[in-house]
């Protein structure tokens, strides 16, 4: 860390983590600049507006909805957004085969719904994994999986999703991903829950979230406005090119638009391609992904916030309606989609063009029931290089290695989603960014804990108070 607080720092990233690291140094007294290489802040919490024929639709980065177990976080939020921050319920359903089936899996929606092969291999799945151990340290998303769910809801709803998901085998994925991000996790529990006086039902996801009237980007440009009159400096469209060091501090980040002197920096940079800038090297990689969005002569499309697509020959993973978060996310009487398709830069999916794209969308979505015809023919994609950390087996210590590698430089934080190679929801990200900032205040060296901030082993989400 810097040997005093710092007078100026340079946050690399105009995202969640970045803007809130930004804020709680300068609401400090310290000179901050943000260096932000796209256009616009909000990194993949931005949401694009788009002009249309019927007026204005907007479209999030993926998913997004604000949840957290942290009450200042939530007063923060509440503060920027005032009226602006709406109550949403998610309702989100699973589409495989043809069939409906709820979000998370549920045994009675199964019993329900799913055909009577497939609950006849439940069934004996159930009986055998009496016999069977938990995870071992090391297992891999697919082992985790069928501990836990069983052999044939493994094969039927995870394994091609998963492989459609990650680009990789689910026994080349790691079992970190789904501890904090798969609910109702162990069918033996669940059988036991449908017995008379099991008491408390199973974790699952909050229904509840908060959600600002004009799309979730709206909490980061009012954060960045906040910022700008706490002092700092914002600086979209620039580029990193380096770091000017010398023994073991950074004095200044070096850009296609000249050199920012600083006492620290705190970056969001996603952490292979950090250590690449700094000389080193990294096999960490993220997966990519395409979001298509197009507008819809109808009111409603249906009455799911999303819709997670688990046919493997589906080309998206999950079709979103904006509108069900916010009624402002599309003019009167019209509604859109986003279809998130996942890909990775130079892919046939990442260079096609929308038009040749949208034939295969459309005979998707008459596979779910959608007609295409209701789509108005407007319609564009954004494409997020780094969407997600492929958590490969093995990347715990390449990711450690990284972290290793950067640690030369006493007073360079990383921080945020990107910059720590994690899953992590956006109050995390938010929060990674204030314990960055706190720590440069206070002269400590915390970026261990940055680092690894809310890894528990829980389903993060069942924790929000929002």
């Amino acid at each position: 860390m810097p040997r005093s607080r710092p007078e100026r720092v340079v946050v690399i990233g105009a995202g969640p983590a970045g803007l809130t690291a930004a804020l709680t140094l300068a609401e400090r007294g310290v000179a901050v600049t943000v260096l932000e290489r796209g256009a616009a802040i909000g990194g993949l919490a931005g949401t694009t507006t788009f002009k249309g024929r019927a007026g204005t639709y907007r479209f999030d980065y993926g998913g997004h909805r604000f949840i957290t177990h942290n009450e200042s976080l939530l007063k923060l939020v509440e503060e920027l957004l005032g009226d602006d921050l709406l109550t949403a319920q998610r309702r989100s359903v699973i589409r495989l085969g043809g069939r409906v089936y709820e979000y998370p899996l549920s045994l009675a929606n199964l019993v329900k719904n799913a055909p009577a092969g497939m609950m006849a291999g439940v069934a004996r799945d159930l009986g055998a994994m009496a016999m069977k151990r938990e995870r071992r340290t090391g297992d891999s998303f697919a082992n985790w999986i069928e501990s836990r769910f069983g052999r044939t809801l493994y094969r039927t709803f995870f394994e091609g999703y998963t492989r459609k998901l990650w680009g990789i085998e689910p026994d080349d994925l790691s079992a970190d991903w789904a501890e904090q991000r798969i609910s109702l996790v162990d069918l033996r529990e669940v059988a036991r829950l449908l017995l008379p006086g099991a008491g408390k039902g199973p974790r699952t996801y909050a229904r509840s979230y908060r959600y600002p009237r004009h799309g979730f980007g709206v909490i980061f440009e009012r954060l960045a406005a906040r910022l700008e009159r706490a002092g700092a400096s914002l600086h979209a469209g620039v580029t990193v090119t380096g770091l000017a060091a010398r023994d073991g501090q950074i004095h200044a980040v070096e850009t296609d638009d000249g050199a920012f002197a600083c006492d620290a920096v705190i970056s969001t940079v996603p952490l292979p391609a950090m250590v690449r800038l700094t000389g080193g090297e990294s096999r960490l990689r993220f997966r990519g992904l395409r979001f298509f969005n197009m507008a819809m002569a109808v009111e409603n499309v249906s009455p799911f916030t999303w819709q997670y697509l688990s046919d493997p020959d589906m080309i998206a993973t999950r079709l979103q309606e904006p509108k069900r978060r916010s009624p402002e996310m599309a003019p009167p009487g019209m509604s859109s989609l986003m279809l998130e398709i996942p890909c990775d830069p130079g892919d046939d999916l990442w260079t096609m063009t929308d038009d040749a794209l949208f034939p295969r969308i459309a005979a998707d979505l008459e596979r779910l029931g959608i007609d295409p015809a209701l789509a108005t023919g407007e319609m564009f994609s954004v494409r997020a290089p780094n969407a997600y950390p492929l958590m490969a087996i093995g990347y715990e210590a390449e990711r450690q290695r990284a972290f290793t590698h950067l640690a030369r430089f006493e007073n360079l934080v990383q921080c945020g989603r990107q910059g720590t190679f994690r899953y992590v929801f956006t109050d995390a990200a938010m929060e990674m960014g204030q314990m960055a900032g706190e720590a440069l205040i206070a002269g400590d060296d915390r970026r261990a804990a940055i680092h690894d901030h809310r890894n528990e082993r829980t389903v993060i989400e069942t924790e929000s108070i929002a």
